[in-house]
Formats: structure tokens, sequence, C-alpha cells
């Protein structure tokens, strides 16, 4: 949880750390998403700035990663954590999924994106996962989704659709109060007993740089939302075993 990362931390000599349970994997696909995010950030960075394609992919795949690098090492030494080598193996993966399919199909035919609410739990948390909207963003992991986000007309094999219009699929995960297990109170108040449990979500997307509005100002707007996933209807699937739609989703 970001409010506790090296607060009351000693070093010690470099160790690993088991977390692939942390918080019921939402936060390793944080990690996936970040350096996702980097990789193709820095490729069109490079790109636009004269490299050729192929230099503005090794140097974007690079930085992608070894951005991540010095938090993991950091932590290899914090006894409040170790060095975890899921997330390192998520950060892996979030610049190998850009630089490979600029590789394989020279487009990123599905993005990976991110949305969030401020979950109801917050509210119960007196402070814990947050006591505003910013301070839940960094804290609450229950309201946090990633999705794959996949053009329909490539899905589909077919090019009758709208250009921008994707099909996403969603993971997010529910009842969280820990990375582990659920605490009992925080600071004297009591926190409620929750079932903790995953959610699978379909929705539609909208891939917002091939939106064309013949205007500099509103493309170049639709470029910087690349990675956000656009609220729409969802249906949901849950470890709970229900099956439910959303209205909107965030």
């Amino acid at each position: 949880m970001f409010h506790s990362i090296y607060e009351d931390d000693n070093f010690e000599p470099f160790h690993f750390y088991n977390d692939s349970r942390s918080f019921l994997q939402v936060d390793k696909l944080q990690h996936i998403f970040g350096t996702y995010a980097a990789t193709y950030a820095g490729y069109n960075f490079f790109h636009s700035a004269g490299l050729n394609r192929e230099k503005s992919l090794f140097y974007s795949g690079s930085l992608g990663f070894l951005l991540a690098v010095p938090k993991e090492i950091f932590d290899g030494f914090s006894d409040g954590t170790g060095f975890s080598v899921f997330d390192f193996t998520a950060n892996l993966i979030g610049s190998a999924f850009f630089t490979g399919q600029e590789l394989l199909f020279r487009d990123q035919i599905m993005k990976i994106k991110f949305s969030f609410h401020r979950s109801e739990y917050a509210e119960q948390s007196n402070g814990y996962l947050g006591r505003n909207i910013l301070d839940s963003y960094f804290n609450d992991y229950n309201g946090h989704t990633y999705w794959l986000s996949i053009n329909a007309n490539k899905l589909m094999m077919k090019d009758k659709l709208p250009p921008w219009l994707n099909i996403a699929a969603g993971y997010s995960a529910n009842g969280m109060f820990g990375a582990f297990e659920n605490i009992d109170s925080y600071r004297s108040v009591i926190i409620p007993e929750t079932e903790r449990y995953r959610q699978y979500l379909i929705s539609l997307d909208v891939d917002w740089p091939k939106i064309n509005t013949q205007s500099g100002f509103l493309n170049t707007m639709c470029k910087l939302l690349v990675f956000i996933k656009l609220p729409f209807p969802a249906l949901e699937f849950n470890s709970k075993g229900e099956f439910k739609g959303h209205w909107i989703y965030f």
C-alpha cells in the first residue's frame, strides 16, 4: 500500500519477497500498465524526435523497463518488503507487450488501459484507503481496473465498424483492506468484515487516437487520453459466482 511503503522501514542485506498474492494481483497489473505506458510514450517521443523505428523501439523498450528497476532494487534492501521477482517480471511484460506488437503488427492492436473510481470501501476505512479521491487513487486498489482494449474491426476480421471502436476486457478486485488479508481496525476504528473477490469485466471502449476531429488541439487531446478507458456499460462476472451488469462502469 502506497501510504506505508518505506514509512518505518530499516535497511538490511538484499533479499527477496514473495508478493504474488498481493491485492489479488491487481498491483501486478499496475506494474504491467506502468511500463507499457512508459514504453508507449517513449517510443512516440523518440520517433517524433527523428529516430528511426528500430532505434525508437530499442530505446523505448529499454526506458520503460529501466525506469521501474531502481524501485525494485531499493525494495530488495528494505526490511518492510524485499525484491519481488513478480513485480520485476510484470515490469518486463509491460515493456515487451508494447515492443512485441510493434514488431509483429507495426501497430498497437491491443492497448492496456486503466480506469479508476473511489470505491465504497474507502468510505469505510477511516482513511486507510485514502481520505479523498486523490489519496484513494494511490491507496485504494479496490477502485483500480485494468483493461485489455482491442480494436473491434481487428477482432472481428471486418472493417465495417468505426475505426475507433474497441472491445475491452477488464480485471479488478474488491473487498480488500490490506495486501494479503484484511485488517480489523485502523486508527482505533473497526474496519467492517468483507469478502475479498475478483471481478472480470467486458465492455466497449474508444481508441482515442483513431478519432480524427480535424482539429489539431483535439487530436492532441485524444492522443493524451490513449491509456484511459472510457466509462461505458459493462458486464461483470466475479469469483463469488455473480453475473451482473453495470449501466456505467468507471
